[in-house]
């Protein structure tokens, strides 16, 4: 490619390590190395690599830095950090390991950003909230829809995590009605009070409570 002077990419993939087939699995230093003697030895690479042992998978994510796209996919926990100041849209994803609240801390610090954030996470936290409060300054819209209702309490509760512009909440009803206590728990009460999108596919009858906790709605 001679009359490619800059290239930036941001590449997801995986690889399913099959029981009867040996397969080397490419480490964090493997892909490093593969730049170097190329002829983009000096572009700056960021890698993770993420094994999923319980379903024989190894996910990766390769992206130039700094990092140039609005978009990050499919973060984990073996997020190793950095600056990512272009980034209005992360989705956390991670199928084997919960996301606890030191992690969240690091996404909204290396994330500074961030409007959209999608969480899709089933297990339970460990409850191990730190007194530091988060803050997530110019988030506007919250996906909580294929998370476990800890996620919910985590980020509603205003002493945990601070939302200031939070506008959009995509939640299941069962946890939004779990963590509010029917519609009447104080301390989730002000973050919900500013929202003016609330999407939920479940069906459910709006009760007085409801229409107080919710009032832009």
């Amino acid at each position: 490619m001679p009359r490619l002077n800059k290239f930036t990419f941001s590449i997801n993939t995986e690889l399913l390590i099959e029981n009867d087939i040996k397969t080397d699995i490419t480490t964090k230093e493997d892909i490093q190395h593969s730049f170097i003697g190329k002829e983009f030895e000096q572009v700056q690479v960021g890698s993770y690599v993420y094994y999923k042992r319980l379903c024989s998978i190894i996910e990766y994510h390769i992206y130039t830095l700094p990092y140039q796209f609005e978009k990050f996919l499919h973060l984990n926990n073996s997020f190793q950090g950095g600056m990512f100041h272009n980034v209005r849209c992360l989705t956390m994803k991670d199928d084997t390991h919960n996301f606890e609240h030191q992690l969240l801390k690091v996404i909204s610090q290396d994330f500074p950003f961030l409007k959209e954030l999608i969480i899709k996470n089933i297990l339970p936290q460990q409850k191990q909230h730190s007194s530091s409060l988060i803050t997530f300054r110019h988030l506007i819209l919250l996906n909580l829809v294929q998370a476990h209702v800890d996620y919910a309490e985590e980020f509603l509760i205003d002493k945990n995590i601070h939302l200031p512009s939070l506008l959009n909440l995509r939640i299941k009803f069962e946890s939004l009605e779990m963590v509010t206590k029917n519609f009447t728990n104080d301390t989730t009460r002000f973050t919900c009070a500013k929202l003016k999108k609330l999407h939920i596919d479940d069906e459910f009858v709006k009760s007085k409570n409801f229409q107080k906790y919710f009032p832009l709605l």
